[in-house]
């Protein structure tokens, strides 16, 4: 299936990549940065070339369309949907891509960063692709795989169906959202609007993954405030908050609840940006479970140590905002399982075995699962995203979109 689709999808995502779509969470916007809406018009037009109906760009940045039903009966309408945003942890400018073909298991140097190597020794999913073409940027920037893959797999497999009648579907609603990076995916998304029975996401990970669980999600920011006087004149008057920051992140635990330091079904809590001087410093959180209480007990955990902070230093004190992101879509699910079985057979009839793992991450699907719209989320073939190590395999992306092909034809059975 999808013979010939090879030169249109790396045409397609080569195109996308190009385009920097970094999302901002310090933004008060909605998209958070307008440069999203760069890869959103020429999807907007791309899907109206394609002849895609209800084609729209709404002022919130999302893309939506409507591939009709061919077939004569009634059938579930379902969604695929991807994320055009790219991670504000690494620049998304100026991408260069770099198409490393039949790939034969050497490391892989980027030309722009010598030191940045992709070896097969650490990267257990490269070792996988002998033969494959691999595709990484140049060692400045990210790739932007996550989730332009899962955009171009859409599309890719959008305009086989058209370009094959014989292939027998329903109604399939397509959608491209912004700020998904930021835990703001879906503040404004219609689910109602979008009427489907379900939807798939196109961002995980390696072939043949489908996830239905993943971390709940929030974000916190603790803000210390110290005493600022002129340094020649301040003995027992300062307080120097970047001293506070320093040791409210020194109390934090070291062999536990950390990234570095949790694996499987164990949460975090982790410290992504400090803006500091020496009147007020502010540290940025995420908080990450698979269980939504604990997201409690971390949080509580915070504002213990910020508050013995502050005691060991009479007169500063702190604040802190709070944000929930995301919850884990595993309850909803459950209740939908037609939805995630139609993707596990869609999966095997591709001739790919089903891989089914709790996500240490989360999707859009997480979101829209728990506001009524259940949404598992499908492989787009994505390997070390947020980092300049990103790399795509363009045969698990040809897979990726052969999954989308068949769990439309499934459906409309």
């Amino acid at each position: 299936m999808l013979r010939g689709c090879y030169d249109a999808l790396l045409e397609r995502f080569l195109r996308y990549v190009k385009i920097d779509t970094q999302s901002d969470p310090e933004s008060t916007t909605y998209p958070s940065t307008a440069k999203q809406f760069d890869l959103l018009r020429l999807l907007k037009s791309e899907c109206e070339s394609l002849g895609l109906k209800n084609v729209e760009l709404d002022k919130y940045g999302y893309v939506t369309a409507t591939l009709p039903s061919n077939v004569d009966h009634d059938t579930r309408t379902v969604g695929f949907i991807a994320h055009v945003d790219t991670s504000p942890e690494v620049s998304g400018a100026n991408v260069k891509p770099i198409v490393h073909k039949n790939y034969q298991g050497q490391d892989i140097v980027l030309p722009d960063r010598n030191d940045i190597v992709l070896r097969p020794d650490e990267l257990p999913e490269l070792k996988k692709q002998i033969g494959n073409d691999i595709i990484t940027a140049s060692g400045t920037t990210l790739l932007g795989a996550d989730n332009k893959a899962g955009v171009a797999a859409i599309m890719t497999a959008m305009e086989y169906l058209i370009q094959h009648p014989e292939i027998k579907h329903g109604d399939i609603r397509i959608g491209f959202t912004p700020d998904e990076e930021i835990g703001g995916g879906t503040d404004y998304f219609d689910i109602a609007k979008f009427n489907c029975y379900c939807a798939y996401t196109v961002d995980s990970s390696s072939r043949g993954m489908l996830d239905t669980e993943t971390f709940s999600a929030d974000a916190m920011t603790i803000t210390f405030e110290g005493i600022n006087t002129h340094p020649g004149d301040a003995y027992h008057k300062m307080i120097n908050a970047i001293k506070l920051v320093s040791e409210f992140v020194e109390r934090l635990p070291k062999d536990t609840l950390s990234p570095e330091t949790t694996r499987e079904r164990e949460g975090f809590v982790h410290p992504t940006d400090i803006k500091a001087g020496v009147d007020s410093a502010s540290i940025q959180f995420i908080l990450r479970d698979f269980d939504a209480d604990n997201l409690v007990t971390q949080r509580k955990l915070l504002l213990d140590l910020a508050q013995k902070t502050v005691d060991a230093h009479p007169g500063s004190s702190f604040s802190y905002e709070h944000k929930e992101q995301y919850r884990n879509m595993s309850s909803v699910l459950a209740q939908f399982p037609d939805v995630s079985e139609t993707a596990e057979r869609a999966i095997r009839e591709a001739g790919l075995e089903v891989v089914k793992m709790a996500v240490r991450g989360g999707t859009d699907g997480s979101q829209l699962s728990l506001h009524g719209l259940p949404t598992p989320n499908l492989f787009a073939g994505e390997q070390n995203y947020h980092s300049r190590y990103e790399w795509v395999s363009m045969q698990d992306m040809l897979k990726s979109a052969e999954v989308i092909v068949r769990i439309a034809g499934i459906w409309a059975e």
